[in-house]
């Protein structure tokens, strides 16, 4: 293997192209297989960055529309939806280009095409058009992401039922959508298209939104997306969608059972989650073990059960994150180098962005009670913070969950705007061991939103200032 690479990565998602370029910055010769002709993964492509933008973009419509005559600015606005597409296309392209020009500057070799592992040591890229070519590589890591769940017995054909891929490129706001899945994906989708027209109900299988989230932060909103206009049919299931009429007729029954009924509406989009993708990489030809759920198992340096090869990301378990991805990429390549990789799962951010924002890092209350743990609790809502108030952006609170021996920070949770730039101060704290006393004892500049952290903290201590 004398021109073999030191790394090959199958996928250049957040955590395959993060992966190559930190491998790259460590010295070892790197190349990356991407099926799609942009690299970037479904996050660039057809995730995060594209779903962003029409949140942007729908948030400053609905605030013109609703919110500005409030603060004296008298403006009607009219929407143009395809240009507000090339706005999120142009976001688009403007991203994955960036990742083209890192690996061109890292110099990392890119293959277009369907990657497989054929042996250890032994990729084959398949290209749309002309012959297969196989690459060398001393190590391989696969990270080739996610792909939508399916809904049992319901086709997704992307234009009256979509995923989320299909939610991004509607050339009409529908009239009435029905969003599957209360879930992070369907409620920032959904709440797009409400802003713009839609009447949104969301159906979800079980008795709340957001399932693994912290309950208080999750009922509360819930309140706050109904307030907005959303409805929700909670503890219900969708079991049949027709689309043969001029409108989708979907049937809806009780989760534990009980009558069925049929709901019309013009768009079905199916939010179900996300399942690993590892399809047509030759992985049980070699041997390479998946757990029950179709994840590859790893150790804890990320090695499948065959030795060269290594996985990442969505593929494997735990939060399907692109930043979980990026980290566990850098993680990886530093394994790879010899160095000591790592990633401390306990502080894995994760936030919904949609208005407002929620954000979380570290255990919930209902994690902490399963656990038996002694826990303070310091809340503060944003009623009662300067900025938040002059901005009339007052839904929501902060609220810190810390060790009642110690004192140090065990979980934060914040409903409110910006709320996932705010969470950004917590896993900092976190990172480091620290309390709530040191974040309380931190000057916060005012007037800001994130002084309401500072006051949860104090909160920790039953000493907050302004409440």
């Amino acid at each position: 293997m004398a021109d073999a690479y030191d790394l090959v990565v199958i996928g250049t998602g957040p955590g395959g192209y993060v992966c190559a370029i930190r491998a790259a910055q460590l010295g070892m010769r790197t190349a990356v297989v991407e099926k799609r002709a942009t690299h970037g993964g479904t996050c660039l492509n057809v995730g995060c960055i594209p779903s962003k933008a029409l949140l942007h973009a729908s948030e400053l419509y609905e605030e013109a529309g609703h919110g500005f005559a409030g603060m004296g600015i008298k403006v009607s606005p009219k929407l143009d939806l395809k240009a507000m597409q090339a706005f999120k296309q142009e976001g688009v392209d403007g991203n994955t280009a960036g990742v083209e020009f890192l690996l061109k500057k890292n110099k990392i070799d890119a293959f277009h095409g369907a990657g497989k592992v054929v042996a250890p040591g032994k990729v084959e890229v398949t290209p749309d058009k002309g012959k297969a070519q196989t690459i060398e590589a001393r190590n391989i890591v696969i990270a080739t992401g996610s792909d939508v769940a399916q809904l049992p017995g319901i086709e997704i054909d992307e234009k009256r039922v979509v995923s989320s891929t299909g939610a991004l490129e509607l050339g009409e706001v529908p009239k009435k959508m029905i969003v599957v899945g209360a879930g992070i994906i369907g409620l920032e989708l959904g709440s797009v298209w409400r802003r713009l027209g839609s009447e949104v109900l969301v159906v979800e299988f079980l008795d709340r939104i957001t399932p693994g989230m912290d309950a208080d932060v999750a009922k509360n909103f819930q309140r706050i997306l109904k307030k907005q206009g959303m409805e929700f049919k909670l503890g219900h299931k969708v079991t049949s969608v027709e689309t043969k009429g001029k409108r989708c007729k979907v049937t809806i029954e009780p989760s534990q059972g009980g009558d069925a009924e049929t709901v019309e509406c013009d768009v079905v989009l199916v939010a179900i989650g996300r399942v690993p993708y590892t399809e047509g990489l030759g992985l049980e030809d070699l041997g390479v073990k998946l757990d029950n759920r179709g994840r590859i198992i790893t150790d804890d340096h990320y090695k499948t059960s065959v030795d060269g090869i290594y996985a990442i990301g969505d593929v494997i378990d735990g939060p399907m994150l692109a930043h979980k991805a990026e980290d566990e990429g850098v993680a990886v390549a530093e394994i790879l180098a010899g160095q000591a990789g790592h990633v401390n799962y306990g502080v894995i951010p994760s936030v919904i962005y949609t208005f407002p924002e929620v954000a979380e890092v570290g255990k919930s209350e209902e994690a902490l009670k399963e656990e038996g743990v002694d826990y303070n609790v310091g809340k503060f809502p944003f009623t009662a913070n300067g900025r938040a108030k002059v901005n009339k952006t007052t839904d929501g609170f902060v609220k810190i969950l810390a060790d009642a021996k110690t004192d140090r920070v065990l979980g934060v949770h914040i409903i409110g705007a910006d709320a996932g730039n705010m969470i950004a101060e917590a896993a900092v704290l976190m990172e480091f061991g620290g309390s709530a006393e040191d974040l309380a004892r931190t000057c916060h500049a005012h007037p800001t939103l994130p002084e309401a952290v500072k006051e949860a903290a104090l909160a920790v201590g039953k000493r907050a200032l302004h409440m």
